[in-house]
């Protein structure tokens, strides 16, 4: 049999290339000439031949239209009806994700009202609303429910009518359904129950909802049932099957030396972990040396493929899985604990299995070499980002601070080449809700996002980098890390935002210009937020074959290979590396779950995370009836004005009817709301300091009243103190980082 050829580095640069255009120019509605894609999609101005030459081609074929002017696809046109799969929103609207064949300009928005009693995951036809498409994106309505994604749901029961009958609320079918409980002897219902139903009727607009009544999980006052309501109502596991932690038992507690055969010996090499303090799946191991060139660094990540092998019982069930879910004070792994806490996890002074991308830099950063092979070391030293940030600001020299201001030495190197290619870098505290074992929220903790960090990250996304390279350059098909550029409309708003704080933007300002903002902003009191405020105007990062590039980090390739025990996706790089056999006809369908799995991963911790900070604010509020908290208006529309209670960063809605006594009007061109008697002002970025009325556990609702005096910006760094006087008069009012 002839050995297939290997492809040349210009046939493979061409086929990315195409394979990129495609998915990036059918993604906008307006043409695009060869510049402005070479700077949207930050390529090297050499590649423009190549780009020229497959917009032409791809024109002859008929996929593109257009000219030197700007080049756009040429969209298919649409039967009557769309086909996809429906992800909604807690607030009750939804995205259509359309089938492949079906290009749209992107997933189609679907309002609430117009979702057909859809639930999250279920198969829809879709069709678009009438005239042009809308500048942020393809709008519509659901026409037909094909599929149900599930046919129990999770709910609590929130009423008992005047027959005695209950109704209950399921999060997943909006807060506009609710459901009728058949009537049962079994079980004596309250209200506040959170139980397990069985659909018999998904209802209508006209009518309830049916369910029948499976089991009880618990009460909502109880906070230990946080976590196992929020695994019932989003599908999640809590237990592993028999044959996979049979078979994660078969490999025993330690390395194996067969196991070390042909792998690179790197245990004489000082590698240490650093890590959170309650870590236990030590996924990464750093070591580093300075020489006369430059310097050495090793990022060696476990070697999890060694144990999971493609179609055996674990590697179904992390498939499946997709990846670990991670709760306030607990964890649901994607991987038994004898492999992601023990045999996987690199703990100190263990031999363990590794992949190690070896790279050499010079005195200035740049990468002059590298190698990725499979490798074993023994970690030298388990340190917490705590501790090591101890270390660096100690006075007190040790081999082990050394080798720690030398990662700081390369990462600051390393860092700052990512500044100058136009990554944005968003230092942003973290903010924890502590629990206690019985779930009870205890208070918060805000965790730095100090040098520790920031070194650890550069060294993982070069690590990234430089495999998502390596494999484009082997010409294999690669499950991307990809992230596409924002909507217009969320740069402008962002923009806005940021002038009302008095820095000087402009309107739609490129990643370098906003990457100056944020070195301005960073030592004043609106820093972090203006921060938060621009990671929710971008879209989300997610996995495909098709290489769009990662406009956050500014780079061409991307993909996750540094956290293997996990992620699912990090597992398929690693079978790439090693050749082993990885499903490339079906990489785009296996790509998409990875995508949607981490989203409803996300939709449960942020579930979880924000039941315990309505608990915590339920306790503030008992204990302190006449706290008041600093806010901030983060929207302003013509119906009412979102504010974000900073001390806990929670977002709620405030009706235009319910901000005063005035008349409001709004100005578009400024997006302000303005009071015609008192000329009181609202616009994005505005201050207010809000008091808390009441907390709903059953709806996850607050309600707030703004308090009439407007604080002034400058009185932001103090936020969250408490005033030991009631207001006289109080208006009315209702991610771990993911590269």
């Amino acid at each position: 049999m002839a050995k297939k050829r290997k492809k040349s580095k210009q046939v493979r640069l061409k086929d990315n290339l195409t394979k990129v255009l495609r998915e990036f120019l059918g993604a906008r509605k307006s043409p695009l000439t060869v510049a402005e894609i070479l700077q949207r999609l930050s390529l090297p101005e050499e590649h423009a031949p190549v780009i020229e030459e497959i917009l032409t081609e791809l024109k002859t074929g008929g996929e593109m239209a257009g000219s030197g002017e700007g080049f756009s696809v040429k969209q298919k046109p649409h039967p009557e009806g769309i086909t996809g799969t429906i992800r909604m929103h807690p607030k009750g609207f939804g995205f259509v994700v359309t089938d492949p064949g079906f290009e749209c300009g992107g997933d189609i928005f679907i309002p609430k009202h117009l979702t057909q009693n859809a639930v999250d995951g279920d198969r829809v036809e879709a069709v678009l609303a009438a005239g042009p498409c809308p500048e942020k994106g393809p709008e519509g309505r659901v026409s037909m429910i094909l599929e149900r994604s599930r046919k129990h749901l999770a709910g609590i029961v929130s009423e008992i009518d005047n027959a005695g009958y209950f109704h209950a609320y399921a999060p997943l079918l909006g807060t506009s359904q609710r459901i009728f409980i058949q009537p049962s002897h079994e079980v004596t219902l309250s209200v506040g129950d959170r139980i397990v139903m069985e659909i018999l009727d998904w209802g209508s607009k006209e009518k309830m909802a049916e369910g029948k009544w499976l089991h009880t999980i618990g009460s909502i006052h109880d906070p230990k049932i946080d976590i196992p309501a929020a695994i019932e109502e989003f599908d999640l596991s809590s237990t592993f099957p028999i044959k996979a932690l049979n078979e994660a038992k078969l490999f025993g507690a330690r390395v194996k030396k067969s196991d070390l055969e042909g792998r690179l010996d790197l245990t004489q090499d000082f590698t240490t972990t650093i890590d959170p303090d309650t870590a236990k799946d030590f996924d990464d191991a750093i070591s580093i040396e300075k020489g006369k060139k430059g310097y050495k660094l090793g990022v060696h990540i476990a070697d999890v493929s060694h144990y999971v092998k493609p179609g055996g019982a674990l590697d179904k069930e992390a498939e499946r899985r997709c990846n670990s879910t991670y709760f306030p004070g607990m964890c649901l792994p994607m991987l038994p604990k004898e492999l992601s806490e023990n045999l996987c996890s690199l703990r100190p002074n263990c031999i363990r299995l590794t992949y190690s991308a070896l790279m050499e830099f010079d005195k200035k950063g740049e990468m002059t070499k590298y190698t990725i092979q499979r490798s074993y070391i023994k970690s030298a030293k388990r340190l917490t980002y705590k501790q090591a940030k101890k270390l660096l600001d100690s006075d007190k020299e040790s081999p082990l601070r050394d080798k720690l201001l030398l990662m700081v030495e390369l990462a600051t190197l390393l860092k700052k080449q990512r500044m100058e290619r136009g990554s944005v870098d968003l230092a942003l505290p973290e903010l924890i809700i502590k629990v206690d074992d019985q779930g009870v929220p205890t208070g918060t903790e805000t965790v730095e996002y100090d040098i520790t960090h920031q070194m650890i990250e550069e060294f993982m996304l070069k690590a990234n980098e430089t495999v998502a390279t390596h494999l484009a350059n082997e010409g294999k098909s690669v499950a991307y890390r990809v992230h596409d550029i924002p909507q217009e409309e969320n740069i402008q708003e962002f923009a806005l935002m940021a002038r009302s704080f008095g820095f000087e933007i402009e309107d739609n300002p490129s990643p370098q210009l906003i990457q100056k903002l944020f070195a301005k902003a960073v030592d004043t009191p609106y820093g972090q937020y203006l921060a938060t405020n621009y990671i929710r105007r971008m879209r989300m990062a997610y996995y495909s074959p098709d290489n769009i590039g990662h406009y956050g980090l500014s780079l061409t390739h991307y993909c996750h290979f540094t956290s293997p025990i996990r992620r699912y996706a990090d597992l398929i790089i690693h079978r790439l590396l090693s050749g082993e056999p990885v499903d490339e006809q079906n990489l785009d369908k296996i790509t998409s779950t990875l995508s949607e799995q981490e989203r409803l991963s996300s939709k449960a911790e942020q579930n979880v995370v924000l039941l315990k900070k309505l608990r915590y604010l339920a306790a503030l509020k008992s204990n302190e009836p006449f706290r008041e908290f600093k806010a901030v208006v983060t929207s302003v529309k013509p119906f009412g004005i979102t504010i974000d209670i900073l001390d806990i960063m929670l977002e709620t809605f405030i009706h235009i009817s319910e901000i005063g006594k005035d008349y409001y009007e709004y100005n578009e061109r400024r997006k302000e709301l303005k009071g015609r008697s008192t000329g009181e002002t609202f616009t994005t970025g505005t201050p207010v300091t809000a008091f808390l009325h009441n907390v709903d556990l059953i709806m996850k609702e607050t309600k707030w009243e703004l308090l009439s005096e407007v604080p002034d910006k400058s009185d932001f760094a103090s936020r969250g103190k408490e005033r030991k006087h009631r207001p006289e008069r109080a208006k009315k009012n209702n991610r771990r980082r993911r590269r």
